[in-house]
């Protein structure tokens, strides 16, 4: 026997030894199944399935469903079936750690959040804090990690338990909440600013939790929240149950988690870059000026730059019902930004938004990210533009 036969065949053995670990270790000691010694051997096993909360990990290779989403993803034939067994139990479902995807979720999720975060901001190191809060979640929220559950073909289990089949989602949810949200159009809410600049209830983790109406500034959500730029609750209650997007989120985090710990840091930034980063997304679309005009004057006083002048460019159909007008926004003898409009009013808005969105979607050519300076022959770090920052009015 070869040393590779034989440490699959070790490995097989590993995962085999659950058959015969004590019900009793995955129900608890008062939970534990009374089986009569004369029933059918069928009927003996049918019985010990149903008495766990989640498919055992000796079932995962017998499962088409596992075996069909474990191609889908194009996961290494080293990244073990029953791995992604485990990511597809929820906590809700059996709250033993050594069998749900909790610490596997919560460790996806730190590296979703740094890897998106890091692309987000050398590639657009001038984007305004509320935007990038928009983007992190329009990438990596609930909403999305959501709608790439359905991509992948899962379902979801109307009651989990043994002797489901462990290609499906375990996790309880309410009546109330078995339904699919919908996902969030970031053009809905592009700068996310009546989410998060509400008076909410201060979280303990901030300072002061005894003043419930002071405002949530753009600052201190950044220090204080989370990546999403929502406060973060208090977690010390479990609840027995979870929402449909709760589950998908942990499922998809978890997933992550496991192809880095498997697989190692490269695998897991193709993945991400395959699942997560090649998804589409107008970030150009998800800004909204109150006042353009004045927002570029602000910022032309910042930089030190000549104070903007709109100037007509072309135009056609003054006189008629339809007119359209192209004007340009000029610093001096620079362009800054060009728009066109049914007036001149809504043309020099335009070109000013447009002038902004130029400022603000600045991208280096050679973007590098931090994380791809870790290894030991990777290229030193160096360091990226940091801007000042947006326009405070």
């Amino acid at each position: 026997m070869t040393p590779l036969r034989q440490a699959i065949q070790e490995r097989d053995q590993s995962y085999e030894l659950e058959e015969n670990w004590p019900e009793a270790e995955r129900t608890g000691e008062d939970d534990a199944p009374i089986i009569p010694e004369d029933m059918p051997d069928h009927l003996q096993k049918e019985a010990r399935l149903r008495a766990l909360p989640s498919p055992p990990l000796s079932e995962a290779r017998s499962s088409a469903k596992l075996a069909a989403l474990h191609s889908r993803l194009i996961l290494s034939p080293r990244f073990p079936i029953e791995t992604l067994a485990r990511c597809l139990v929820d906590e809700t479902a059996d709250r033993n750690p050594d069998f749900n995807n909790k610490s596997l979720s919560i460790f996806g999720g730190e590296l979703y959040g740094y890897y998106t975060a890091e692309n987000i901001l050398c590639r657009y190191p001038r984007l305004p804090t509320a935007l990038v809060f928009a983007a992190m979640s329009a990438y990596v929220g609930p909403a999305t990690l959501t709608q790439i559950t359905k991509e992948w073909g899962v379902e979801l289990v109307a009651e989990p338990g043994g002797e489901v089949d462990p290609g499906y989602l375990q996790c309880k949810c309410e009546d109330s909440m078995f339904t699919q949200p919908q996902p969030v159009d970031p053009g809905d809410d592009p700068s996310g600013a009546h989410k998060t600049m509400e008076p909410r209830i201060v979280a303990p983790n901030r300072p002061n939790p005894e003043q419930k109406t002071w405002r949530r500034g753009v600052s201190s959500m950044t220090v204080y929240d989370d990546e999403f730029g929502n406060v973060i609750g208090n977690k010390t209650t479990k609840n027995s149950f979870t929402t449909v997007g709760e589950a998908c989120k942990r499922f998809v985090q978890a997933v992550m988690g496991a192809v880095y710990l498997h697989r190692g840091r490269s695998a897991a930034k193709l993945f991400f870059k395959e699942h997560i980063l090649s998804r589409h997304l107008d970030i150009g679309s998800m800004f909204d000026f109150k006042n353009p005009a004045r927002d570029l004057s602000k910022l032309c006083a910042r930089e030190g730059f000549q104070g903007p002048v709109a100037r007509i460019l072309s135009e056609t159909g003054r006189r008629t019902r339809h007119p359209v007008f192209n004007v340009g926004v000029f610093a001096g003898k620079e362009k800054l930004g060009e728009g066109t409009g049914s007036s001149l009013d809504e043309a020099r808005t335009r070109a000013a938004a447009a002038a902004l969105k130029g400022w603000y979607l600045y991208s280096p050519l050679n973007m590098r990210v931090p994380s791809d300076a870790e290894g030991p022959y990777a290229k030193p770090w160096e360091p990226i533009f940091v801007d000042m920052g947006e326009v405070v009015v």
